[in-house]
């Protein structure tokens, strides 16, 4: 019964919350009552909205987070330890896997000679010899294109 009306009071204080943020004007907006808008301010008084409307928020802010943790705090101790014997629905039918101390389940089990070997390394400072290339008869049309 304490959570659900916390709950409630946590939707209605985030709403008011909303919506006094969006009434407030920007950083920006003051400017522009040095050029003929600041009348627009006089519904709060000399002051303006300004003073209002951050002290609205401040303190909605603090309900705020102040409901947040009570009711963390208490979600957090009403917990109880999960009974042995549950009604799990349909996660009962399931059977437990059988489990050997030692074994890693899913890991293929082959011996330690099926291990290939790793190929032969060539020395570092070996430099890889370029294939040789075959004669074909080719080299006499480039010479007889660059004489015409």
């Amino acid at each position: 019964m304490l959570l659900l009306i916390l709950n409630i009071l946590f939707v209605l204080v985030a709403i008011a919350m909303i919506a006094l943020i969006l009434m407030q004007r920007g950083a920006g907006a003051s400017a522009g009552s040095g050029f003929g808008g600041g009348a627009s301010a006089t519904v709060f008084g000399a002051r303006g909205s300004a003073s209002f409307l951050t002290k609205a928020t401040k303190w909605l802010a603090i309900a705020f987070f102040s409901i947040t943790l009570f009711m963390a705090w208490y979600a957090t101790h009403r917990a109880t330890a999960p009974q042995a014997n549950t009604d799990l629905g349909v996660m009962s039918q399931v059977p437990a896997a059988p489990v050997s101390p030692g074994a890693v389940p899913g890991a293929p089990q082959s011996p330690p000679s099926a291990v290939p070997a790793a190929p032969a390394q060539e020395p570092a400072d070996a430099v890889p010899v370029a294939p040789e290339q075959q004669d074909v008869g080719n080299e006499a049309e480039p010479a007889a294109q660059t004489e015409q």
